[in-house]
């Protein structure tokens, strides 16, 4: 629960700094029932994109819908199966790569296959503007390969019959810059279990914990 309080923060820190650098459009891929198209002023006179499964984004539109009455004109809703479609499907719905974009893929990675990820990472390295960027949070490769792996990785792996989604991705400790360049990006960053704690967990919080198996990193087009 500590990785996950720091993630949002984290993310919703970067977010905020490119805002104020001036993005065009945000795509969030993966979004679930976030909330950020809808909690950040700023983004109302931005482009957003949430990018789902499609039965996963007709609970949440039926949610923004009994929330704000309709739904809001700068979010469009991109039903995607990122194991089964091509994220070039973007472009059907709008998406400009002229625009310099901010792209979040928060919680999403490790559910994918290697095919998957790599092409994700390939539209946003060739369909974005420069300066536009991606972050996202992934596992160290290690903790899936492990004899003793964490408690909620083994709950996760145990429920996948029933969920349909498997922790089957991960990037080894140490080789997340190395993985980023091979892809075409730069600017890299990558935030540790104990760069996150360092943070946000201080004073009465500073005895909360952040998995050490988690991390973030985010990265630039065109750098």
């Amino acid at each position: 629960m500590g990785f996950l309080a720091a993630r949002r923060r984290y993310i919703d820190d970067y977010l905020l700094e490119r805002l104020a650098d001036g993005i065009e459009q945000l795509v969030i891929l993966g979004a679930g029932l976030d909330s950020r198209a809808y909690r950040f002023e700023q983004l109302k006179s931005r482009r957003v994109f949430e990018v789902d499964a499609p039965a996963a984004q007709r609970d949440k539109i039926a949610k923004i819908r009994k929330i704000f009455g309709v739904l809001p004109e700068n979010v469009t809703f991109v039903p995607i199966d990122f194991n089964e479609e091509n994220i070039r499907k973007l472009f059907d719905f709008g998406y400009d790569r002229r625009k310099k974009t901010v792209f979040i893929w928060e919680g999403v990675v490790h559910y994918l296959t290697v095919e998957a990820v790599d092409q994700t990472l390939a539209f946003v390295a060739g369909n974005s503007a420069p300066g536009s960027s991606i972050i996202f949070d992934y596992l160290h490769a290690s903790a899936l390969a492990t004899p003793e792996k964490r408690g909620e990785i083994v709950r996760m792996q145990r429920t996948q019959r029933f969920t349909g989604e498997g922790l089957v991705f991960g990037i080894e400790e140490g080789k997340i810059e190395e993985f980023l360049r091979a892809r075409g990006f730069g600017g890299i960053v990558n935030a540790s279990a104990d760069d996150l704690h360092k943070k946000y967990f201080s004073g009465v919080n500073e005895k909360r914990t952040v998995a050490p198996v988690y991390a973030i990193a985010y990265a630039s087009v065109g750098t």
